[in-house]
């Protein structure tokens, strides 16, 4: 047995999602979510994880409230983020969630007590760090007007019970909340004194509004200028985001690059403070699909450069050498996600990393020798690894919640699309199968995207448990194949998209242990599009299940992104015929699968109104269906309650449908 054959033992597997390197490279620190011991939500901590792979790792912060957002101080000082109480917030140092502001807290390399460094109403967060002079930058949410009577502002404000928002730009919210009438604004906040006192901050950026909305931010290492991304409208109702230089002493922003048709995100300064690299998106259109590269931009004013021009993958995750010579950057290719160098001057690009893993958050060692990252795959969750530059040997380090048993095996899938493009996808096969297994096909999200890592929300193994294979295919549109696969659907989902998934769906039933008479489908967000439409095409498959589906296309005209929506398929009073031709509202009339709905209330990437309008439609069409529906969850199912129901149902559902059982209510539910 496994954690995965027990919901409950699932959900209580620790999880780790950040890493931060010290300046000197002997500390690296990672950020632990982990089960409360009421079970009912999830929290953080940081733990300390050796360098060198022989310690065992070793928690830092126990707070109830969670850490989160480590940084380093040039003297090793621990920066964090918390809502932790301080000693002002009450006799006995408790405080209930949400009662306390996230503030940005310190703990001392020689060890002690953490302290409070900076607070402010609305709380604090994403702090980054001057690597030489230690100045520190925070993000803070401002009402409208001067930052010193944003606290006297916010109290009038709920004195009087408002809580109306009143918007004049686009969008009014994201994700999963609200924008408004908080404005994100960067601080410049003193490192910590022996005074003890926090920091309210020194506001740089007064005239931002919602610019600095879902942007990061990076110091140079003097400390004199902060490089951030910058939201603009560039049209009625569409955004843009440009890359902006922002003096830390006088607050004068200039524009480092700009253009209407690409997005220039995740800016790092380099060790020598000389340059910046960021993420530049290029916007879909009504003929092309998006595309992504890095760009070079140096601090001087001189030319901003693609620094790769010819390489047919997206870039993610850009970090420098320690020499400014190289930046190391991910990206999707082929089912994997491998490290790479670019050399700043030739454009040189090297794959360091040659194994069946995906790898995020890389940082190299003062030395250059090796790089820290995060590595996961289809059977390993992140965990913290060593890679050596020159050999490229990579070395896993001991951390919490691995290594961590599957209760199967991955391999391989392949076939040919009817227009000749390769096609591939994972399979996860069960352990103890006696005879031809039950088929789960299920479709990833994005659509940008890939199958080549860990999911925890989306967990294929919890379903091999339960004695299923299931197949994680990479149809058109699904990155790390080149420009080509994604132009291979754009602007026509759904037929493109669902004659690959037939043909790789082909391609795992011809297997001898695979049973072709018992398969599903299933898919969330994209991957619920694509069951929906599934769904109004063909009857092949014995039960679909769709999450947080699209399912009139003119209703993502309410989404929080309407305009990557119009930049697709065009103005739809103007191109209505390819919003018809991509709606699978359309076909409601031809479904005859057994369906199981799934949404969130609070979802704004696609919003309830979807789920709504098709279960709406599947009762009056008399389809076979139940509907599983979150008051309080977002596009995610994201507490550990609901995430228990969530597969109870799910394999509920499945079992009825696929394995010809009798229909039993979740116990939880």
């Amino acid at each position: 047995m496994t954690s995965f054959h027990d919901l409950q033992d699932y959900i209580a597997i620790p999880r780790v999602e950040e890493l931060r390197l010290s300046p000197d490279g002997h500390r690296l620190v990672a950020v632990v979510k982990s089960l409360r011991p009421d079970r009912k939500k999830q929290t953080t901590s940081l733990w300390e994880i050796d360098p060198g792979g022989e310690a065992e790792p070793r928690r830092l912060t126990r707070s109830a409230q969670g850490e989160s957002s480590p940084a380093f101080l040039p003297d090793g000082t621990l920066l964090f983020v918390s809502e932790r109480p301080g000693a002002q917030d009450g006799p006995n140092g408790t405080v209930k969630d949400g009662e306390s502001p996230s503030a940005l807290w310190a703990l001392p390399l020689c060890g002690g007590e953490a302290r409070r460094v900076a607070e402010r109403a609305s709380g604090v967060g994403d702090p980054v760090v001057a690597h030489d002079a230690g100045t520190i930058v925070v993000t803070a949410g401002t009402l409208p007007g001067d930052a010193n009577g944003d606290a006297e502002r916010r109290k009038r404000r709920d004195d009087a019970g408002v809580t109306a928002i009143l918007h004049d730009s686009y969008p009014v919210r994201l994700w999963d909340h609200q924008l408004g009438p908080d404005q994100p604004r960067l601080f410049v906040v003193r490192p910590p004194g022996a005074d003890g006192r926090p920091d309210e901050g020194r506001d740089i950026t007064p005239d931002a509004g919602q610019a600095l909305v879902d942007q990061s931010a990076t110091v140079t290492p003097d400390g004199a200028t902060v490089v951030t991304g910058w939201r603009v409208l560039i049209g009625p109702g569409d955004v843009g985001i440009q890359l902006a230089a922002i003096d830390a002493a006088t607050g004068q922003r200039r524009i480092l690059l700009k253009r209407d048709d690409i997005d220039f995100t995740q800016p790092v300064i380099s060790p020598d403070g000389s340059a910046v690299v960021c993420s530049g998106e290029e916007h879909a259109t009504f003929g092309r699909p998006p595309d992504k590269s890095l760009w070079l931009v140096p601090l001087d004013g001189g030319e901003p450069r693609d620094l790769l021009p010819e390489l047919d993958l997206w870039p993610g995750d850009p970090a420098w050498s320690p020499d400014s010579a190289k930046i190391y950057f991910t990206g999707d290719s082929g089912g994997r996600c491998p490290l790479f160098a670019v050399d700043v001057v030739t454009g040189a690009v090297e794959q360091l990393t040659h194994d069946d893993a995906a790898y995020s958050s890389p940082a190299a060692s003062p030395d250059g020798r090796c790089i820290y990252a995060l590595r996961s795959g289809i059977g390993a969750p992140p965990g913290p690894v060593r890679i050596d530059v020159q050999a490229g040997l990579v070395t896993p380090l001991k951390a919490p919640g691995s290594p961590l048993p599957v209760p199967g095996r991955v391999t391989e899938v392949t076939t040919t699309a009817a227009d000749g493009a390769e096609l591939r996808a994972w399979l996860v096969l069960p352990d103890g199968a006696n005879g031809p297994v039950p088929l789960l096909v299920w479709v990833h999200g994005g659509p940008f995207t890939s199958w080549n890592d860990w999911s925890w929300r989306w967990n294929p193994w919890i379903m091999a448990a339960h004695g299923y294979a299931v197949l994680l295919p990479d149809p058109a549109l699904s990155t790390g194949y080149g420009q080509g696969h994604l132009r291979r659907a754009h602007g026509k989902w759904g037929d493109a998209t669902l004659a690959d998934l037939l043909a790789i769906t082909d391609a795992a039933t011809a297997r001898d242990d695979i049973d072709a008479d018992r398969t599903a489908i299933m898919g969330g967000s994209f991957g619920g599009y694509m069951a929906n439409w599934i769904a109004g095409h063909t009857d092949r498959f014995r039960a679909i299940v769709t999450h947080a589906s699209l399912w009139r296309l003119d209703s993502m005209l309410t989404s929080d992104e309407s305009y990557y929506f119009v930049r697709e398929f065009g103005d739809p009073e103007k191109h209505a015929e390819r919003w018809e031709a991509n709606d699978p509202s359309r076909h409601v009339a031809n479904i005859r699968t057994p369906m199981l709905v799934i949404h969130g209330d609070k979802d704004y990437r696609v919003p309830i109104g979807h789920g709504l309008w098709l279960w709406w439609d599947l009762m009056r069409h008399r389809v076979d269906a139940k509907f599983l529906y979150y008051p309080d969850e977002n596009h995610w199912i994201l507490t550990p309650g609901n995430a228990v129901v969530w597969y109870e149902t799910v394999l509920a559902f499945l079992a009825e449908h696929v394995l010809g059982q009798e229909w039993r209510q979740p116990r939880s539910l």
